[in-house]
């Protein structure tokens, strides 16, 4: 998710926390005209809808006076699809980059009428540890809903980009609650944190509420729909938004100024920019705006009602949540990918430890696709070692990681595309999107999406990112 562009930039920094942006290393086949013609495999008829028994998530931050930590509460409403024991929260600001930076997250204390206690995990993470379990009185069983509260404390770091932040009078933090690790029809998600610059979380969906009390001069952009703060009370206003499908939230407060608009397909749009910034409001509007028109047009419709953008001071790259982008290079073509990351990951979740190529060679490919003839394919591509479809912990550092998963792996999906034709390969995706839009997708999904078309089943299983064990079931 972050990184500076070499293309762009003479001074590149190809690795920095995030999601590093794609479409200068590929000549990209172009988007086919009229849109993709009907796959030969079967589609769904529309769009998968979320999970009805989707989790019920209301958060409650209150930022400090000094920007530099967080305190909140955070309400999950939980109805699991398999017996539990316990309810288990990914604690991201205590990986291993972020701990580093002076980012932390403790939850101060768990109550609930099933809950009987709570501890910590280390997960390989930092002090107090990267996972929390809520244990239960008793078994909790399929369909069973709890509902359970907690109380944390965030501290923010500072002196590099990451999902938390603080500089000057500018805050932002990303993941900064407990995160439910759930994966439905699977399980809890313990996976271990890396010391790699990349996400190692899966999380569902939840029909999520923020509310956010901060300075009142202060402006504040999250992920969903927010309605108008509240009126100032000791210099303090509350921001409350709603997102009905977030897997996860990210906040920035700061004397932003917004821009507010409409994409051509009914996205609402909100771009926040700091004083001096090098972006006009209205430039990083347009930029949305139509990144959001071209992904349509290839993708389908935007998978949220709106979309805000704080554009950050400029430390490289850009970091994507649901309905909501961290932008620290005021670049268009970053910009984009992390827009595709809406479509992959914010709508087609994947364990991101698990395979990370899920969301980070897709979101580089449709990159690449609707933003071509910025930069070439790296002669090494293809052929550098290592499989794409590898899990966190197979790399050896970040370089090799991003070299692997967004090069290689995009580069993969565009011969894909050029092996398969443009038509049948974006419409084969197309249904791979709404098949399995709002879950966590497998790399078998991909494998019966692209069934029908071997020539791209052969590049992707080269570049060992399926193999004969994803095929359909």
């Amino acid at each position: 998710m972050t990184a500076r562009r070499a293309a762009l930039a003479a001074a590149a920094v190809l690795l920095l926390t995030g999601c590093t942006s794609f479409a200068d290393t590929v000549a990209a086949p172009g988007r086919p005209p009229g849109g993709p013609a009907v796959a030969e495999a079967a589609c769904p008829a529309e769009r998968a809808e979320p999970d009805p028994d989707r989790p019920d998530i209301a958060v409650d931050f209150a930022l400090a006076a000094d920007g530099r930590s967080v305190t909140g509460t955070e309400t999950v409403v939980f109805t699991p699809d398999r017996d539990v024991r316990e309810l288990v929260f990914r604690l991201v600001p205590n990986g291993p980059d972020s701990a580093a930076s002076g980012s932390r997250l403790v939850v101060d204390d768990v109550r609930g009428e099933d809950v009987a206690g709570g501890r910590y995990e280390s997960a390989e993470a930092a002090d107090p540890g990267g996972l929390f379990v809520v244990e239960l009185a008793g078994a909790l069983g399929a369909g069973e809903p709890t509902e359970v509260e907690l109380d944390f404390s965030l501290t923010l770091g500072s002196g590099a980009f990451d999902r938390f932040g603080v500089v000057e009078e500018l805050s932002w933090w990303a993941s900064g609650a407990p995160l439910l690790a759930w994966e439905p029809g699977v399980g809890w998600a313990r996976d271990p944190f890396v010391g790699l610059r990349g996400e190692t979380a899966a999380t569902p969906v939840a029909d999520t509420v923020v509310r956010v009390s901060a300075p009142a001069e202060l402006t504040v952009l999250m992920t969903g729909a927010v309605a108008e703060p509240s009126p100032p009370v000791d210099g303090v206003r509350t921001w409350t938004s709603r997102e009905p499908v977030a897997r996860d939230v990210a906040v920035a407060v700061g004397p932003f100024s917004t821009t507010e608009t409409t994409a051509p397909g009914g996205t609402r749009v909100t771009t926040g920019v700091l004083p001096g910034s090098d972006v006009p409001g209205e430039v990083l509007s347009d930029w949305t705006v139509a990144a959001i028109d071209e992904l349509e047009s290839l993708l389908g419709p935007f998978p949220f009602d709106t979309l805000s953008v704080a554009l950050l001071p400029d430390f490289g790259g850009g970091i994507e949540y649901p309905s909501m982008i961290l932008e620290a290079t005021p670049i268009r073509e970053i910009l984009v990918h992390e827009v595709a990351h809406q479509w992959f990951y914010g709508m087609v979740g994947n364990s991101q430890y698990r395979d990370p190529w899920l969301d980070e060679a897709f979101a580089s490919w449709a990159e690449a696709v609707v933003d071509p003839g910025t930069g070439l394919v790296p002669e090494e591509a293809l052929t550098q070692p290592g499989p794409v479809g590898a899990a966190m912990d197979e790399f050896e550092d970040s370089d090799s990681y991003f070299g692997v998963v967004y090069n290689k792996g995009g580069a993969a999906l565009l011969e894909a595309q050029q092996t398969a034709g443009d038509d049948a390969f974006v419409a084969a995706v197309r249904c791979y999107v709404d098949a399995t839009a709002w879950q966590i997708a497998t790399p078998a999904d991909v494998h019966r999406a692209l069934a029908h078309l071997p020539g791209a089943v052969d590049v992707l299983e080269d570049a060992q990112a399926l193999d004969e064990d994803d095929g359909p079931r």
